[in-house]
């Protein structure tokens, strides 16, 4: 049977149907060979015809044969399946081309399952075994198959590297080591492994802790990455709404003014059509007493044009001025002007708006962010140049060099009212931007002192409690300086400075981290104060004056 089967392969027994080996074959009475349910399902399909036909040779057979199985192809089917797994396990056996190749073996070689560092060779199996039954060799170190047995052997003596050279940091053999490494300092390579291995095991713990480390920062980050896209859809869902509703009011307003203009339009039109009238029917009234004192002038009659005179040539007054003059200019400029004049106002307002808005989002920043400045110059790459608004300025404050000074004044100034305006009992103000992200500012304060703070724009701004004064409430944070020293107030509580200010301080705000330092400008920069909380809303920096004193913020270069 084995020989009658060693020439067959898997295509010589496959179902053509199935493409596979046989599986309980049967034959049809044409010679051709099936799967028993690949035929009977390929019949099925053909029970409505009435005929059945072989899926090769197409031969046709009435009524549906009737299948016995094929003992004898059955068995060679069986036959060729266990030769082939037999090939295919003395296949695994010999060496690849990536495989460590037996030492020993003549012809073709099989797979090395040790490689011994005395020998040094590499075994398989079979060849292996005397180094578990000879008592000599189950002294030698067997490792791994490995490609590189000849790097464990000294170069010049051909020997064993089994020692282990500290001085000069390398593996030797033993004359080595009475040779030129004669006097170093050396160990068995044995023993140099366990004091290292001891060492790699703290790097291993350092590599993990490192790894659970990197594990978290990066999901952090995961978490950040969806709190960024999170944010920012919703940021340009509400930017959008924003926008339109400017826009809408903007319409609303066009609307308005159309309108106006409109009736205005209507009303002037009226009156003027109106005027028109009486105008014609007076000139009516004109010819007629033109025709009248024409006839009358024309009579000849002496006596007749004697006694019509007095009625016929009395004229009425005129119902209406005769210096009825055009406007030189054209009609609504003054509303045109008034429209462009709001067009270049809005301009303005976003331009310093986009300004704003360019700076926050640019200073949108991950985990990933750089540290916090230590020196001026790290500082000053987070500069943003700062101005007051004049309509939350106290009516003593007088501010001046492009609303970047402030000063405390004698006599109270001409304020409009406002309803951003501080009208409580201390002089302070607010910038016009607000600041968020990583910014830095220094200002110059001169006089007797005053207050150096940022505050949330929804800050109180009337009445003389402490809702409204910086520093005296969870809305403001300030550093007071004066010539005695400083100290830090929040929401009416002091903590005293650790220095001296100076006349310039600069203050550095990192409003995602909720840092707020205040420090001395000078070579080095000295830290006053340094807060660490959390805002929940965009912040403004602002200045409270006492007397005689002024604040100006530096425009940093």
């Amino acid at each position: 049977m084995a020989q009658r089967g060693s020439n067959l392969t898997s295509e010589n027994i496959s179902c053509s149907i199935c493409l596979d080996l046989l599986k309980d074959p049967v034959t049809t009475s044409c010679g051709h060979s099936y799967c028993l349910d690949c035929v009977n399902a390929h019949w099925d399909s053909e029970d409505l015809k009435g005929t059945y036909s072989c899926p090769q040779c197409r031969k046709t057979f009435t009524p549906r044969p009737v299948l016995e199985k094929n003992v004898l192809l059955a068995e060679l089917v069986e036959e060729l399946k266990k030769t082939g797994l037999q090939a295919a396990a003395a296949d695994h056996c010999y060496a690849g081309a990536e495989d460590v190749a037996c030492d020993v073996c003549t012809g073709r070689k099989r797979k090395a399952v040790r490689s011994c560092l005395v020998c040094p060779a590499s075994y398989c199996e079979i060849h292996l075994q005397p180094h578990y039954d000879s008592p000599p060799l189950k002294k030698h170190k067997l490792v791994e198959p490995s490609k590189n047995l000849q790097e464990n052997i000294c170069p010049h003596h051909d020997k064993l590297m089994e020692i282990f050279c500290r001085t000069d940091q390398q593996l030797i053999c033993y004359l080595c080591s009475v040779d030129e490494h004669e006097g170093h300092k050396t160990v068995s390579a044995a023993a140099e492994r366990k004091q290292k291995q001891k060492k790699l095991e703290k790097s291993r713990l350092n590599v993990h802790q490192r790894i659970q480390d990197r594990e978290k920062d990066v999901k952090l980050l995961h978490q950040e990455l969806e709190a960024i896209n999170v944010y920012a859809d919703k940021t340009v869902e509400d930017s959008e709404e924003v926008f339109s509703q400017m826009i809408r009011l903007i319409q609303k307003r066009s609307s308005e003014v159309k309108q106006q203009i409109r009736s205005q339009q209507e009303a002037e039109v009226s009156r003027v059509q109106e005027l028109e009238e009486k105008l014609q029917q007076e000139i009516s009234d004109l010819k007629r007493k033109d025709a009248e004192l024409k006839q009358l002038s024309e009579t000849p009659d002496h006596s007749h044009f004697l006694h019509d005179y007095p009625s016929v040539s009395a004229l009425s007054e005129s119902t209406h001025s005769s210096s009825i003059s055009i406007r030189p200019r054209r009609h609504f400029e003054d509303v045109t002007a008034a429209v462009e004049e709001l067009r270049d106002g809005l301009q303005d307002v976003l331009r310093d708006a986009w300004t704003n808005i360019s700076q926050a989002i640019t200073h949108v920043d991950v985990l990933l962010s750089e540290p916090e400045p230590t020196t001026r110059a790290e500082f000053l790459k987070y500069s943003r140049e700062i101005t007051l608004d004049p309509n939350t300025a106290h009516h003593w404050l007088l501010l001046s060099d492009g609303n970047r000074k402030a000063e405390r004044v004698k006599k109270p100034q001409f304020h409009p009212r406002h309803p951003d305006r501080f009208t409580g009992s201390w002089c302070q103000a607010l910038s016009k931007e607000s600041l968020t992200g990583r910014c830095y500012w220094e200002v110059e304060l001169t006089g007797m002192g005053g207050l150096v703070a940022v505050a949330y724009k929804s800050i109180s701004r009337a009445g003389r409690s402490n809702e409204c004064y910086f520093g005296q409430n969870d809305k403001s944070w300030a550093l007071g300086c004066s010539a005695l020293g400083c100290g830090f107030h929040h929401n009416e509580t002091r903590t005293p400075g650790s220095g001296v200010p100076s006349p310039r301080l600069g203050v550095y705000l990192d409003h995602r981290a909720g840092v707020l330092s205040f420090y001395k400008v000078s070579d080095t920069m000295t830290l006053l104060h340094r807060d660490q909380t959390t805002f929940t809303e965009p912040l403004h920096a602002g200045v409270v004056l006492g007397s005689d004193s002024a604040l100006e913020f530096i425009k940093l270069e």
